[in-house]
């Protein structure tokens, strides 16, 4: 039985989708799913929620994500990255390393952002990208996002690549365009590899055959972030046998939550996440989540 978070090292050309459905497979059980999708092209770091770890999904914090991408400067396509058609082809040969890092530099902080077409965002409750598949493209509002750190760590003119550390909500494609309109050359990705999700590493991934090897030999529960680990951002409070018993109905530790300030917490009893519950500023208390 595994519960937690397994950390894929996602291969190119397949979706997020997929690998849910290879890691359904692989473990015999239904109940897993993903915490984000990565595009189909983009290799790296897919956190997969299995067992318990799928009522964990929406506690996550994935605030942070790390991207190492290539970027093909003067070449622009309709998907921003190197699958799709190309649009315009310009010369970038002139272009030097300093005037790369300048521009890079203009992106690095809180900056305005613009959706991609082809997104999964929805708007009108259908998919961006269904719409720019049939041609349609719709203006989508901008959003703020922080680059915390871009860095160039190789030109060779025209591919530069680079290491983005950035919010939640950033998309690397667009950062692309960004920095290719910046330059005036136009710009898109040719590969993408996503190295940090939250508390999940690219350190601690494993592929989807290493899982299958890991499953036949029966270990692949050795190979799990469990719960509380995935959850170690939240506040906990330790139940006592009473409140445990309590809990099992329904019936939070009311008064202990209210002595805390208001957020989220992890109810443990012993090294076990046993629920997920918050206290509003208005002192509402509820149960979010329990835990088998």
């Amino acid at each position: 039985m595994v519960d937690g978070f397994l950390v894929i090292d996602k291969p190119a050309g397949i979706s997020s989708h997929d690998v849910v459905n290879r890691v359904r497979r692989i473990l015999g059980t239904r109940k897993v799913g993903h915490t984000g999708t990565l595009d189909p092209f983009a290799t790296g770091v897919l956190p997969i929620a299995v067992g318990e770890g799928t009522k964990a999904i929406q506690f996550l914090d994935e605030g942070e994500k790390a991207y190492e991408a290539v970027i093909r400067l003067g070449l622009v396509t309709d998907t921003l990255d190197i699958t799709g058609t190309v649009l315009q082809e310009h010369d970038s040969g002139g272009l030097g390393q300093e005037q790369l890092l300048s521009a890079m530099a203009a992106l690095t902080g809180e900056i305005s952002q613009v959706p991609p077409m082809y997104s999964a965002i929805k708007q009108g409750g259908q998919p961006l990208y269904k719409l720019a598949r049939k041609g349609i493209e719709v203006e989508r509002q901008s959003r703020q996002v922080i680059i915390h750190s871009f860095e160039l760590l190789e030109f060779s003119s025209p591919l530069a690549t680079v290491r983005a550390h950035c919010s939640r909500g950033t998309y690397v494609r667009t950062l692309a365009d960004d920095l290719g309109k910046l330059l005036g050359c136009g710009a898109c990705l040719t590969a993408l590899r996503r190295t940090l999700s939250g508390p999940f590493r690219l350190a601690d991934a494993m592929t989807l055959e290493q899982l299958a090897s890991y499953a036949e030999e029966g270990v692949a529960q050795h190979h799990v972030v469990h719960v509380p680990t995935a959850l170690s951002h939240l506040a906990q409070i330790q139940l006592t046998e009473s409140e445990l018993q309590k809990l099992k109905n329904g019936i939070p530790p009311r008064d202990r939550l209210l002595e805390m300030p208001p957020g989220m917490f992890s109810l443990m009893y012993g090294q076990q996440v046993i629920a997920v519950a918050e206290q509003t500023p208005e002192k509402a208390i509820s149960l979010k989540r329990v835990f088998n």
